[in-house]
Order: C-alpha cells, then structure tokens, then sequence
C-alpha cells in the first residue's frame, strides 16, 4: 500500500479541470445516468473529489447542490456527518485501503432511498499482471462484475449497471 505522501504525490499529478469540456464528457457517464434518477430538491456529496472538483460542480450546475470531501484536497469531517440523499465516487473505490470500512462509510452517508453513483475500471479477463488499470501504485482495491453485485447483497441496495464502469445502487 502507498502510504498517504505517496498517494497524495500521485493524485497532485491528476488534471481534474471542471473547465475541461473531456473530463466533463467522461464524468457525464455518471452525471448523466444519475440525474436522471434525482428529484428537485435533492442534495448530495462527492466523495473523493479529488484536487479539481469537477462533478460537484456539474451536479450543482444541474440543480442538485452538491458538496465535496476529500482525503487529501478537502479534508473538513463535516460532511460525513450528515446524510445525504445521493452520494458520488467517481474513480475512488480503486484506492480503498480498507474497503469494508469504506464501502459501509459511502452506504452510511445516505439517506433510506438514496442513490450512491461510483464509476471505476472493472477487471475482466485480462491477466492481472497485464492490465493497465491494476498498474497504478493507487489502485489497491479492484473490482469485478461480480463484487458490484456482491455489494448490492451485503448492503441491501438495488443495483442499476447504465455503462460499463458505473454502478448506481439505491438503498
């Protein structure tokens, strides 16, 4: 496991501009599904904003108020404090070190009836040692087909697959 300079080093290098019309359109594979599903008045948080939030900032565009929290880039506990009635981690649940902790952390933030959007690679058949995705010092905790589903079990939320690396569960 990298320890927290070391992450922290890595994720200064990520460039997560909201002004970037790419990075938006690859966020949007999230966005997109998400707001669909989410009613006026909704609010929500984006955990893992990472050093340029960008979906936060779409999302609020958007009518859903949207706050950020983030290890590293915006540290404040406040927001973890509250519920919330949609929850983001977008590119994130890869670097979990503890990832029972930290799955229970994101289904614990939200209201009964929330909606938790997370977008990560899914590893497929490729060898381990081959894919890309496993190849980042960061990405300490991988994902398959079969753990979304597995998650949806454990923490009795429906689980809605609209693209290939999103998963939207609904407690």
């Amino acid at each position: 496991m990298p320890d927290a300079d070391e992450e922290r080093s890595r994720y200064e290098t990520h460039e997560n501009d909201p002004e970037d019309p790419r990075y938006r359109a690859f966020l949007d594979r999230v966005a997109a599904p998400l707001r669909s599903r989410l009613t006026e008045g909704m609010r929500g948080l984006d955990v893992g904003s990472g050093p340029g939030p960008t979906l936060s900032v779409m999302l609020t565009e958007s009518g859903f108020p949207t706050e950020i929290w983030d290890p590293f880039f915006a540290p404040d506990p406040g927001p973890l404090s509250r519920r919330w009635d949609f929850v983001t981690c977008t590119e994130t649940v890869e670097h979990f070190h503890d990832p029972a902790r930290d799955w229970q952390r994101l289904f614990g933030l939200l209201r009964p009836g929330g909606w938790l959007a997370v977008m990560t690679e899914l590893y497929g058949e490729t060898p381990l040692e081959e894919w890309w995705y496993a190849r980042d010092p960061t990405h300490v905790s991988l994902h398959r087909d079969r753990t979304l589903e597995w998650i949806a079990k454990r923490w009795d939320a429906a689980l809605e697959r609209p693209a290939p690396t999103v998963a939207l569960y609904r407690t």
